[in-house]
């Protein structure tokens, strides 16, 4: 069909009301999906954070319905929904119709010092992208009742007389499906965002209520008493947190949970994040303490859990690296030539968790899930760096305990990298194996708890192999032609095998073998393996499971080990593929053929065929069956099997005629189906 040549002046359109989210929500949110959901909730409970900061109510409710409808209330001050004189329209529109409408536009607001929420967007974006909200709010004497639907007001706003005592606003909504592909939030999304606002909003209590599943938040001291909670959990301590004389440092032997107390910094500040910017202040807390036996560094602002970091990241990497190398240097810690520690050797000892705030916040986007704020990274730094510079000199049976952790941590990474680098060069032997082994198509990561080696059966099945895999961790190699069987040949026949060679260099961990004939192959040591997992992917029919155990035969006569340790596994083939109207599936078994037929409620226009071969998989189905890590199906050859498994290639491969000729007159019967006889 031709395409449609036509672009005039008409064609240009610009998304009106509701639309604007509704048709687009992941530019609001982030995402179409459950992510961007999930934001649409954070935006509410924001404004009802900004209030309970702010000392407009100590408490915030938060409840999850079956039908996964959501209900935020707060007992601040209440949303003002009535006329605004200077806009000229009911403030209801503003705040749910209209984007970049808001009352924290203003730096410095008396109303808002600090402000989580302050683009205008989150409850109007909200209102769009649900199927209904109702809105409560309670103030100035009034009670204001109001119903959207699908981004449309309902009726009128209803305004009643209210002489209650609380004041505060209520929102209950139904994220639409229409907007979403998924509304059913987890109740773990629940328990960890709201446990986080409860440790940077001291105080403040939060209840939850998720589908009758109730729970309640309340860090009265902030960062100290969660920074106490993650060591606890993270060292497996029966007590959530700890007693004053249960924060000393341990005298005794094996780990410790606190190698130092738990400290608490605090202090504002003022800049800009250019000369020609307006000044604003920050307001910048940090508790850390040094564990052997937990660590994380979780970083927030204005309330927002930064996920993925930005300013203060780089502010505290900056500050623990420069000065702990500083006090290393002035105490002679070093040894002669030592490189400085990397912030990998202090994080993996270090407990911190950083709360910020500054009138002025530059998120990296609507979701505010990290910060760019120049100023912020600056104050940070500098105000980290000073404390701990004073808190070593103050604190030197700390800072020594501190020095010693960290400097292990440097050592044993050091000594771990030397051990790998010389682990790869001895992998590669100086050269790059894939310039020296015939249709080798090797994987990019040289991280070897990932690496992958799929030995398939034939060009075809490479082809197919390596257009679905992930070249980041997956590795190909043919078997090129018929390969030998390795039980009835002579070692001198073996090694002459380019096949096998080839194979055993891509291993790379040599032959288990003391001949001669081995000539120009290493003997076998396991940690020059290079993979992770030596798959076997070959068809499911004769000529496929001959191929497979021969390759089997292979490894274990030449590579027992690997067969003993683990390492092999088969790619298993789906026996059918299954196709009904817009629906596909592959079974393993015939049993599987069954039980999807069952499922499918036996259709009329069900079609069964037999599985291709892998050489003519399409990409996106050899990905899916064979070579996606979350779907495929891998039977690993088990080290109790292997003494079964050589019994049976002695049986099947080796000199014993008659045993085979008696195997195949018991149980040769068992095995007609698998013949594919036409």
């Amino acid at each position: 069909m031709p395409k449609k040549q036509d672009y005039t002046n008409e064609s240009i359109s610009a998304l009106k009301g509701a639309d604007r989210v509704r048709k687009r929500p992941g530019v609001i949110f982030g995402s179409d999906g459950l992510e961007g959901c999930q934001h649409a909730f954070f935006e509410i409970l924001s404004n009802s954070i900004d209030e309970a900061r702010e000392g407009h109510g100590k408490t915030i409710r938060v409840r999850v319905f079956p039908d996964d409808s959501i209900e935020v209330e707060d007992f601040g001050r209440g949303c003002p929904v009535d006329w605004n004189e200077n806009e000229q329209r009911y403030n209801w529109e503003l705040v749910f119709c209209e984007l970049y409408a808001g009352g924290k536009y203003h730096i410095g607001d008396e109303n808002y010092e600090f402000s989580l929420g302050l683009n205008g967007l989150g409850s109007c974006a909200t209102q769009y992208s649900s199927a209904y909200m109702d809105v409560q709010v309670r103030r100035d004497g009034f009670l204001y009742t109001l119903r959207f639907e699908r981004g449309d007001i309902v009726g009128e706003m209803r305004k009643e007389p209210y002489s209650g005592r609380k004041t505060g606003s209520l929102h209950r909504w139904k994220p639409d499906l229409e907007v979403f592909t998924d509304i059913a939030i987890p109740s773990e999304y629940y328990f960890d965002v709201l446990r986080r606002q409860a440790v940077v909003n001291p105080g403040v209590v939060f209840q939850l209520d998720y589908k009758g599943e109730k729970r309640e938040y309340l860090y009265e001291n902030g960062l100290p008493d969660y920074l106490r909670e993650v060591v606890a959990e993270q060292s497996g301590l029966l007590a959530a947190g700890a007693e004053d004389g249960e924060e000393e440092p341990d005298s005794g032997e094996g780990a410790k949970p606190f190698l130092t107390r738990p400290v608490l910094w605090q202090t504002e500040r003022r800049g800009r994040d250019r000369e020609d910017k307006d000044e604003y202040k920050v307001r910048l807390s940090a508790a850390f303490c040094f564990s052997q036996t937990a660590a994380l560094q979780e970083h927030y602002h204005n309330s927002s859990f930064l996920e993925h970091g930005g300013s203060p990241v780089a502010a505290t990497k900056s500050a623990f690296v420069s000065a702990i190398d500083a006090w290393l240097k002035a105490n002679n810690k070093y040894n002669k030539g030592e490189s400085k520690p990397s912030w990998q050797d202090i994080s993996d000892c270090l407990v911190l968790v950083s709360s910020n705030f500054s009138t002025q916040t530059s998120y990296e986007n609507q979701t505010k899930k990290a910060i760019t704020n120049k100023f912020v990274a600056e104050a940070m730094t500098e105000f980290l760096k000073s404390r701990l510079e004073v808190y070593f000199i103050e604190n030197k049976e700390d800072a020594e305990r501190i020095a010693a952790q960290v400097l292990v941590n440097k050592r044993s990474r050091e000594m771990a990298e030397k051990t790998r680098l010389g682990l790869k060069k001895k992998m590669s032997g100086g050269l790059d194996i894939a310039t020296r082994v015939q249709k080798f198509h090797d994987c990019r990561t040289r991280d070897l708890e990932r690496r992958e080696l799929y030995i398939v059966e034939g060009d075809s099945a490479m082809g197919a192999c390596i257009q679905a895999r992930d070249s980041d961790f997956q590795a190909i190699i043919p078997v090129r032609g018929k390969i030998l069987n390795c039980l009835k040949s002579e070692y001198a026949k073996i090694f002459k095998n380019e096949i096998i060679t080839d194979l055993i260099k891509v291993l790379g961990c040599g032959a288990e073998v003391k001949s001669k004939a081995a000539g120009g192959v290493s003997s076998f040591d396991l940690g020059s393996l290079r993979w992770k997992r030596v798959i076997i992917c070959t068809d499911a029919d004769v000529d496929g499971f001959h191929i497979r155990t021969m390759i089997l035969a292979m490894l274990y006569r030449l590579t027992p080990q690997l067969i003993e340790e683990g390492f092999v596994y088969i790619a298993e083939s789906p026996l059918f593929e299954l196709t009904y109207r817009d629906k596909t599936a592959f079974a393993y078994t015939d049993a599987e053929k069954e039980r999807v037929l069952e499922e499918w409620g036996r259709p009329k226009g069900a079609r069964v065929s037999r599985s291709k071969g892998l050489g003519e998989n399409e990409p996106d189905m050899m990905w899916m069956t064979t070579m996606n890590p979350a779907s495929r199906r891998l039977l690993q050859v088990v080290p109790e099997e292997a003494a079964r498994t050589a019994a049976v290639f002695d049986l099947l491969l080796g000199d014993n005629l008659q045993g085979r000729k008696d195997f195949i007159t018991d149980h040769g019967a068992e095995y007609l189906e698998l013949a594919d006889i036409s």
